[in-house]
């Protein structure tokens, strides 16, 4: 082997390195914020990044460490705090970084800076001494990032450290030469046509730190460091070659530094001929390359537990630089509310909820029938929550009395005789989250005890098809009418379709809330029911226990017109104006926790104070059947009822009518007051209930003997 020495009429200055920049993609704090509001939480441990550099590819601009969202481990990983595998390529060599994320900025201004730069030099120093730089010379140039997400407002502020372990004696050169003026005419050539090569192939395109040996024909090779033992027993000329960031003529790049301190440890060398890579359009440059000799002899890294001083951190008019990015100025609006809206859900996900499935919330199909004063409100809460899938149905329009008491609604919606509540719900709903998929439909649910004529028959069925078809195509149903028999036709489909539903009712000063129990009969059951016999079937499933009971179960008559001849305190919804917003929230809550049960829909029916027998406690409480309050005693209680033989609305013979007659059932029930009655046996009780003749025997005087004192 042959080290090239070089004329040292200029011996003994100073070898100073020009500094590394950072640049930081703005993909790479999208994907922070979302390692840490899911993965990380409150976690400050230290996480293993990837940067990428290149050389120098401009005689006028540096190439700079970047950081992309890809320099973060991936979501997927089980250990997120592993070092992330990056596959480096000739536009990008990957190098090993370390983060630190604090919860604060107090925490972050708080940060030791030169101890967490010293603990990355000493890590550089121990893969030297260990061997470890020889089988990936890219540890050489470690890097630090510090920083602080605000994720409120989308605001970053960090620190980049690229440490450096300090040569002491300082590093000198004998000249600084470009490449073209070094090497002959020959030698220029083939060490180009080497060094594309090497750039060239998947395998060594990445490997920033290497070899260069020029035989005596001038013919050049790019080697691995592994192979300087080898170069040793040749009579070839070697130059220590790195892929050199900056753009100086008389300065080379930042990874030299590490790159002598790791010659001089590992192999005794004081005089390094370095060749520092640069390259014109993806080629290599050799008047842009440099090449010079350093000489270096510093004191005391043999001693045993010597640890060389570190400097790195990047600096502004020698002054550390934190640095401050804010996101939120070059951010779509529309994919920063629906960032800011999910933030809050994710950060009770850090400690107060754990378990809570955001994805499945999101992904929850909600039908809100009504958009009144609780259609107003459900909706709101629901959008609180995450569900991002709203469709509301009503038919009337904003009057000049709805506003204060409707949240979705402003004066503009009631002019010139109103707009449609269900369309201005919906421009509402996306005027205050554009990522809500909200649709309005207008239209009216047919009622029993509402009798059509003959030519309002086909639109009547129209409606009535087009909201089963609704009630099929979402996952949760809110019952939030006005009427108690508008309520009918949407329990039976929602009952025949095995729908999660939610009623919510209100009274002056007093509300009812509360889930349907789950489906009372599938169409298989109708089919061998049909076959068989009705007596079959029961209202108690064998797998799920007695159903529980809807709306109507209790009812001991069908649902009626009570829209006729009423008063205006009749026709209007006069309610307490607190009443509303309470039992919105609490049908809400009531189905967020019904979907993280794991029994769903047949979770057992909860009351306060006592859970059913044998079942677990669920991380968002109590899932009870049926919750009635009153503002007057400000009281609240928890009931369950259990789903009636003889109900209008849910029961098997109801349902099975339905299945086996459709429209033509819907039609009977509509038009004829007594037909559900009739069908179920509630005609029957109430006969059985009028028979009875109670007779009261009534003395007219009364002994005191016959009298026992308590």
């Amino acid at each position: 082997m042959e080290i090239q020495t070089i004329d040292k009429s200029n011996s003994g200055s100073i070898l100073q390195f020009a500094p590394l920049q950072s640049s930081i993609d703005e993909g790479f704090w999208h994907r922070l914020c979302s390692l840490k509001l899911n993965h990380w939480k409150t976690d400050e441990s230290a996480v293993s990044i990837s940067g990428f550099f290149a050389p120098c590819s401009h005689h006028r601009v540096s190439n700079h460490l970047t950081v992309l969202s890809e320099s973060l481990p991936s979501e997927t990983n089980e250990d997120l705090s592993s070092k992330n595998s990056n596959h480096s390529n000739r536009n990008k060599c990957a190098i090993p970084g370390t983060l630190y994320n604090t919860n604060t900025i107090e925490g972050f201004r708080q940060l030791d800076k030169q101890k967490l730069l010293k603990e990355e030099a000493e890590k550089i120093w121990d893969d030297i001494r260990n061997g470890k730089v020889e089988e990936d010379c890219a540890l050489l140039s470690r890097f630090l990032l510090i920083s602080f997400a605000d994720l409120k407002k989308w605001r970053f502020y960090y620190s980049v450290a690229f440490p450096a372990l300090v040569l002491d004696p300082p590093a000198t050169f004998v000249d600084l030469n470009p490449a073209s003026e070094w090497f002959s005419v020959e030698e220029a050539k083939s060490v180009s046509a080497a060094c594309n090569e090497w750039r060239s192939s998947t395998v060594t395109a990445g490997v920033p730190f290497f070899l260069v040996t020029i035989a005596s024909n001038s013919h050049a090779t790019v080697r691995q460091l592994s192979e300087w033992e080898s170069c040793q027993r040749d009579s070839e000329k070697v130059l220590f070659g790195i892929y050199d960031p900056c753009h100086l003529t008389n300065h080379p790049g930042w990874p030299l530094r590490n790159f002598l301190a790791f010659l001089h440890t590992k192999w005794n060398l004081e005089t390094v001929p370095f060749f520092c890579y640069r390259e014109n359009r993806g080629f290599a440059d050799m008047g842009l390359s440099l090449v010079g000799e350093a000489l270096i002899s510093p004191q005391g890294w043999k001693d045993q537990g010597h640890v060389p001083k570190a400097v790195g951190w990047e600096l502004d008019r020698e002054k550390k630089l934190t640095r401050s990015i804010n996101l939120a100025t070059s951010m779509d609006p529309t994919r920063l509310a629906e960032s800011a809206a999910d933030l809050n859900l994710k950060l009770m996900r850090w400690r107060a909820l754990p378990s809570l499935d955001l994805g499945l919330l999101s992904a929850t199909r909600c039908l809100l029938l009504g958009a009144g004063t609780l259609g107003c409100q459900v909706a709101r809460t629901l959008m609180a929550w995450g569900v991002r899938k709203i469709t509301l149905l009503d038919s009337g329009k904003v009057a000049m009395s709805n506003p204060l008491r409707q949240s979705l609604y402003t004066l503009e919606d009631c002019l010139n005789g109103g707009q449609y509540k269900a369309m201005a719900a919906e421009r509402s709903l996306k005027s205050i989250f554009p990522a809500v998929d909200a649709k309005g439909i207008v239209m009216a649910i047919p009622m029993p005890g509402h009798p059509v004529s003959t030519q309002e028959e086909s639109k009547v069925l129209d409606d009535c098809r087009q909201l089963q078809e609704l009630i099929d195509s979402h996952d949760v149903i809110f019952l939030l009418t006005d009427t108690r028999e508008s309520r009918w036709l949407p329990t039976l489909l929602s009952t025949n379709s095995n729908k999660i539903t939610v009623n919510a009712a209100l009274g002056f000063e007093s509300f009812l809330v509360m889930r349907h129990g789950a489906g009372a009969v599938s169409s298989s059951e109708v089919a061998n029911a049909l076959s068989s016999g009705m007596g079959n079937l029961a209202i108690k499933d064998e797998d799920k226990g007695t159903r529980l009971g809807c709306y109507f179960c209790n009812d001991v008559v069908a649902p009626i017109d009570s829209t006729s001849n009423r008063t205006l305190d009749q026709q209007c919804t006069v309610t307490r104006p607190g009443l509303a917003p309470i039992a919105s929230a609490l049908a809400v809550e009531l189905l967020v926790g019904l979907l993280h049960h794991p029994l769903g829909m047949y979770a057992p029916a909860e009351n306060s104070g006592l859970s059913a027998s044998g079942s677990s406690e669920q991380p968002l409480g109590i899932i009870p059947h049926q919750i009635r309050g009153s503002l007057s005693q400000f009281s609240q209680m928890t009931l369950v009822g259990h789903a009636s033989n003889s109900c209008t609305a849910c029961s098997r013979i109801i349902v099975s009518e339905f299945q086996k007659n459709g429209m033509d059932f819907i039609l009977k029930a509509i038009n004829h007051p007594t037909y559900l009655e009739d069908l179920t046996g509630l005609t029957e009780l109430q006969k059985s209930a009028n028979s009875f003749d109670v007779d009261w025997d009534i003395e007219d005087e009364i002994d005191d003997d016959d009298c026992v004192e308590i």
